[in-house]
């Protein structure tokens, strides 16, 4: 089964950032990397309880089981020693990070409330995007009477763009739904 979001890439995206940048060689043409989810879960410094939930709703949202992420230093302010549980991640690859791509694009970030549009500052100038979101619970798949705690998680989509201009086509191609650049907006819109 070939995703909608892999299919787009193929068909549509390839040839437009071609014809856009004029690439001489095709594997110069940005593509998808790969997608790291992060979530750090602090109450895990208390209860180790708090981060297998953690991790069985990072499972259903990925669709693939988290790495249990370490602190990597001790600080005495926060009850904090070296080589605690403190988080998980998941790196998407593949089918499974197309997947993902689509259901985030398409179905989670219009849930948000009063969303409009991603910040175009959140580019690295090495053509990745960072974003972060506030809680879990604008996934469909989690439910939300079994939430114990709303969490936070940062999402980095990777790609192979030289910059940050060849990122930002390349993914508001594949649609990921940025601000409008400042000075354009509509004529009603004040």
């Amino acid at each position: 089964m070939v995703g909608r979001l892999k299919e787009k890439y193929t068909n549509e995206v390839r040839g437009k950032l071609q014809e856009r940048f004029s690439y001489k060689n095709p594997m110069q043409i940005p593509k998808l990397e790969k997608v790291v989810i992060n979530m750090s879960v602090t109450e895990a410094i208390q209860t180790s309880k708090a981060l297998d939930k953690a991790v069985d709703e990072m499972t259903t949202i990925s669709g693939q089981k988290p790495v249990i992420t370490k602190a990597k230093k001790s600080i005495a302010a926060f009850k904090l020693r070296e080589g605690m549980n403190i988080g998980a991640k998941v790196t998407l690859r593949g089918d499974r990070m197309y997947t993902f791509l689509d259901k985030l694009f398409n179905i989670v970030l219009p849930r948000i409330r009063d969303f409009r549009g991603l910040n175009r500052k959140s580019f690295d100038g090495r053509g990745n995007y960072n974003l972060g979101l506030r809680e879990q619970l604008v996934f469909p798949e989690i439910d939300f009477d079994k939430v114990e705690k709303a969490r936070g998680m940062d999402i980095v989509i990777v790609t192979t763009a030289k910059n940050d201009e060849e990122a930002t086509e390349f993914l508001t191609q594949m649609g990921l739904p940025l601000q409008k650049p400042a000075g354009t907006q509509t004529a009603g819109a004040r």
